[in-house]
């Protein structure tokens, strides 16, 4: 699986809405330097969140974007969704509408495995946990596996 330029600058500009402190909105350009995103890419990344249902923006010099709902109730999953579509495809295709014949045939179940897992960990995981730095302990478990960032 990878995670997009689009998908990863969604996320992290989320997770800025997130960590804001009032609920005055935060102007694109605040988010774009606070995370290092290019401004025009941000710009229509957050226009998908806002049509997305994730963030609402505001006009006019107090205006800007913050999120439309708590931190707690959006998962990591809903903003990867609303920018790069389905978690997990093959060829762009989800692993339900796939089929393989012969000795392929059990690439389907391992396809919707890993749809299943990757679905598990995103949608668990909520900004709030990670603006928090407090991942649930079972991801957090799973960062501690020897070798977890290691290539083959």
């Amino acid at each position: 699986m990878r995670i997009s330029a689009r998908a990863d600058y969604a996320v992290r500009a989320a997770l800025q809405l997130a960590a804001s402190r009032d609920d005055a909105p935060l102007k694109t350009e605040a988010i774009a330097g606070a995370q290092d995103i290019p401004h025009k890419f941000l710009e229509g990344i957050l226009n998908d969140m806002r049509r997305g249902g994730l963030v609402l923006s505001r006009r006019g010099g107090n205006g800007g974007y913050r999120l439309a709902r708590p931190a707690e109730s959006i998962s990591i999953a809903d903003v990867i969704r609303v920018v790069d579509g389905p978690l997990v495809s093959v060829r762009g295709v989800r692993p339900p509408d796939l089929s393989y014949s012969g000795p392929a045939q059990s690439l389907l179940p391992l396809w919707i495995a890993l749809r299943s897992n990757v679905r598990e960990i995103l949608e668990g995981v909520s900004l709030a946990d990670v603006a928090a730095a407090e991942l649930p302990a079972d991801v957090a478990a799973l960062t501690d596996v020897p070798d977890a960032w290691v290539n083959p």
